[in-house]
Parts: C-alpha cells; sequence; structure tokens
C-alpha cells in the first residue's frame, strides 16, 4: 500500500470478502484467498498475461489477478502492473 499511495488519490473501500481500490472506477481488489495467499487483481486491459500474471475469465470483475504467497512478491514489476491499472481508471 505505501507504494500504491505514491501514485495518487484513491480511495480504499473495504467490503466482506476483498478490499476494492478505486479511483474514478475500481483499479484494483485484493482478497484473502487461502490462511497463506493474497490474490491482487486487476483491471488493466492493456497488459499481456504471463505465467505470473494470470488473465481472468470473460465476464470476471478484473482482468488479471496475481497470486502473492510472500511479501517478497510485491516487487517493481507488480507495482508496475497496479501503475497501469491506477491509470486506466482515471
Amino acid at each position: 500500500m505505501a507504494a500504491i499511495n505514491q501514485f495518487g488519490e484513491f480511495e480504499i473501500a473495504p467490503k466482506k470478502g476483498y478490499v476494492s481500490l478505486r479511483r474514478s472506477k475500481q483499479f484494483a481488489m485484493i482478497t484473502p484467498a487461502t490462511k497463506s495467499r493474497v490474490e491482487v487483481s486487476l483491471n488493466a486491459k492493456e497488459l499481456e498475461a504471463t505465467d505470473r500474471l494470470l488473465a481472468m475469465p470473460k465476464g470476471s470483475m478484473c482482468h488479471f489477478k496475481v497470486n502473492l504467497s510472500d511479501p517478497e512478491q510485491v516487487d517493481d514489476e507488480l507495482i508496475g502492473w497496479i501503475r497501469s491499472a491506477f491509470d486506466a481508471a482515471a
């Protein structure tokens, strides 16, 4: 969250099963998936799926997701993807 806060203003909207990050529209969701894994879902049509950036099925709330099981996985690549989603939600 410290890195995302540097992007600019956005709303943090806690929901029942996830946390929504919003500008004029939702750009990311943070969801506890298991006891040891968190999913970061992104709304960023312009990104390309990779082994790490997983494409979600059509009709999903977000276009991609990244599974995180270790804080070390929050790296420049992930922050860049989140930044793309943030910029697209302007």
